[in-house]
């Protein structure tokens, strides 16, 4: 039979990744399949979960052709995705319409009507209703689409559809669920008052576990189809919990950053440590009785793509090294260069305001690609420390912070951070991997082996200190760009 082997998936908001784990916690191979996006109105942000499905089956078929022995010997599978997204299902489990997606800024107006009519429940979901998290979109579907609305018997988070495709069950877990502004983050249990302040009943939720635990077997049709036998599948989690155990960053006191399509600070708790009126949540964590408490920017390193986009550039590493080439990172920022606000998506903490829009001020006609460049990741490193300085208020500690995502694979950057937030930042070898070694590792807890995989962590592959001559500079144009804020926001007021 040989060893165990577990299935991580982690369905991303741009890619579904799949990877095979040995019971050491090395890789043996991954898979990847590009998703698109609708956005067929202004704000508007949606997916069809049968391409998630697709992708799967793409993924999985070709892990077995890579590494054929081992994927016989898949003996778990395990489930991390992106969060705060609505997939409607009627009765007989058909989609009724697109998944609505977390950066989906079409319920702004019911967030605010929630904000105001509940607003002691922030302190029972650890965050304050915000346009992306779950139940304002449900809400906006009742007054919009009341017709889809009406058929609605169930509502999943992304991954959970696929666990539907699965198992044929309508499971999830609690991070995943904390993410929806349902659940009483402290008992870990859906909240029904809130249900209710969204027209839905307590019956039209899924069944609740925690993310290390079995949630069901793989059904006889989808083991058949996918050439497994019927392995268990682990609840699994929401993206940044599952890329937590990822990296083992499972204790209070830990903390990591996350640079990808967005961006995040997050910190591990052992206790519900939330500030809503500064746009931080806490949620549950993927493992019993922990929880993390995280500052979200909509924008992260999708802001150095769309920049690279707009000076025409061949890819975003040749803009990073003509911006390594023109503005050093070991000598001080010339005055000439411009300052950018990364509003191109709105923003969440701490200003939770959708509408907000970036922008650069300081061009003149000597601006250059470069200086444009070093603005925009500066400017997102300012974005972090905003997030980070409000995690800070709720009592979270952030010391040393992992750095993973795409945005890890630029040294400059993570050293650039590490100036800017004033900590040490490590980046980790296979960190772009993070989400879906985290879901095999739950995969492995739910088969009853590996019990210590979720605290081993990844190896570091380099180290970045704060450079303490830059400190006194970067504070000033941090001041700079904090004054800035009144001005983007009164262009939509």
């Amino acid at each position: 039979m040989g060893n165990p082997i577990s299935l991580g998936i982690d369905l991303g908001t741009s890619e579904l990744k799949a990877i095979l784990l040995d019971e050491s916690g090395t890789v043996l191979t991954h898979a990847g399949v590009r998703l698109s996006i609708s956005r067929p109105q202004a704000g508007w942000s949606e997916q069809n979960p049968e391409d998630w499905w697709q992708a799967c089956l793409t993924a999985l078929h070709q892990l077995r052709q890579q590494q054929p022995d081992a994927y016989a010997r898949v003996r778990c599978i395990g489930l991390s995705g992106q969060m705060h997204g609505a997939v409607l299902l009627s009765h007989g489990d058909q989609v009724l319409r697109p998944a609505i997606l977390w950066d989906d800024s079409r319920a702004m107006a019911q967030a605010q009507l929630l904000c105001h009519e509940h607003p002691g429940f922030a302190d029972f979901t650890g965050s304050l209703p915000m346009a992306g998290l779950t139940a304002p979109k449900l809400l906006w579907l009742r007054e919009h689409e009341p017709q889809i609305f009406n058929q609605i018997s169930c509502v999943l988070s992304p991954k959970d559809y696929l666990r539907l495709r699965l198992t044929g069950e309508r499971i999830s877990d609690v991070s995943d669920a904390a993410g929806t502004l349902w659940l009483d983050v402290r008992k870990r249990d859906w909240f029904e008052p809130m249900l209710q302040a969204t027209g839905l009943e307590l019956k039209q939720m899924p069944r609740l576990v925690e993310g290390s635990a079995a949630s069901a077997d793989l059904s006889a049709s989808a083991a058949s189809l996918l050439a497994l036998q019927q392995p268990v599948v682990v609840a699994g989690g929401g993206d940044n919990p599952v890329s937590a155990v990822g990296i083992g960053a499972i204790e209070a006191g830990q903390a990591f950053v996350t640079l990808g399509t967005s961006a995040a600070i997050v910190a591990i708790t052992d206790r519900v440590a939330g500030n809503p009126a500064s746009a931080v949540h806490s949620f549950c964590h993927a493992l019993p009785q922990r929880w993390y408490t995280m500052g979200a920017m909509l924008a992260g390193a999708s802001c150095l793509r769309w920049v690279t986009h707009l000076l025409g550039q061949i890819n975003e590493q040749a803009l990073l090294q003509l911006v390594q080439e023109r503005v050093p990172i070991e000598q001080p920022v010339p005055a000439a260069i411009p300052l950018f606000l990364p509003y191109l998506a709105g923003e969440r903490t701490p200003h939770n305001d959708p509408l907000l829009r970036g922008g650069f001020m300081n061009l003149a006609h000597d601006t250059t690609p470069a200086m444009l460049g070093y603005a925009v990741l500066e400017g997102v490193g300012f974005g972090l420390l905003d997030a980070m300085r409000a995690v800070q208020s709720a009592g979270a500690v952030v010391g040393q912070c992992s750095l993973v995502g795409g945005g890890a694979r630029s040294n400059y950057w993570a050293q650039l951070l590490s100036n800017i937030l004033d900590r040490e930042i490590c980046t980790l070898s296979g960190s772009e991997l993070s989400a879906c070694i985290g879901a095999a590792k739950l995969g492995f807890l739910a088969y009853g082996r590996g019990n210590d995989l979720p605290g081993r962590g990844m190896p570091v592959k380099e180290r970045f200190v704060p450079a303490v001559a830059q400190q006194e500079m970067l504070q000033a144009r941090y001041q700079k760009f904090r004054g800035l804020f009144a001005a983007a926001q009164a262009l939509h007021d």
